[in-house]
């Protein structure tokens, strides 16, 4: 088996071919065609094409997520959960996860994923502000 090598490359000096090649696959994976044949034709390329190169072209993300990952013992009440969630979005958090476990003993554990990268406050101040919410009994940092 012939070792592979990669490099990362600037889009703007790829061949066009391969830039098409993503935007079928973007299309493909948003939803926006069911099939190959015809998100090749939105594009302009053969399937013959974007089969030959789909496996050799990949985007290159940026980890621009700062994760913070949140353990919560909860009362059983209505609409708790959903009040820790509008705190997280007033506070533009974005959920990644949401975990909860069936209560038990008037209990529930949930366990929350949070991209705090566009936070427009520090997270120790979220993080107090659903401690301190009503039926919130206890939380704990998992990661950050």
């Amino acid at each position: 088996m012939q070792n592979k090598k990669y490099y990362v490359v600037e889009s703007s000096v790829l061949p066009e071919v391969f830039l098409k090649v993503m935007e079928v696959k973007k299309l493909l994976n948003q939803g926006n065609y069911n099939r190959v044949n015809d998100a090749v034709k939105e594009v302009g390329i053969s399937r013959s094409t974007y089969y030959k190169y789909k496996d050799s072209i990949f985007e290159f993300y940026e980890n621009k997520t700062q994760l913070l990952t949140l353990a919560l013992l909860l009362d059983n009440v209505s609409g708790i959960l959903s009040k820790i969630l509008d705190v997280v979005a007033k506070a533009n958090g974005n959920i990644l996860t949401i975990n909860q476990n069936i209560p038990q003993d008037d209990v529930a554990m949930v366990s929350i994923s949070i991209d705090t990268i566009a936070l427009n406050q520090n997270p120790d101040e979220l993080i107090d502000l659903i401690k301190n919410l009503p039926g919130v009994r206890k939380i704990q940092i998992i990661n950050r």
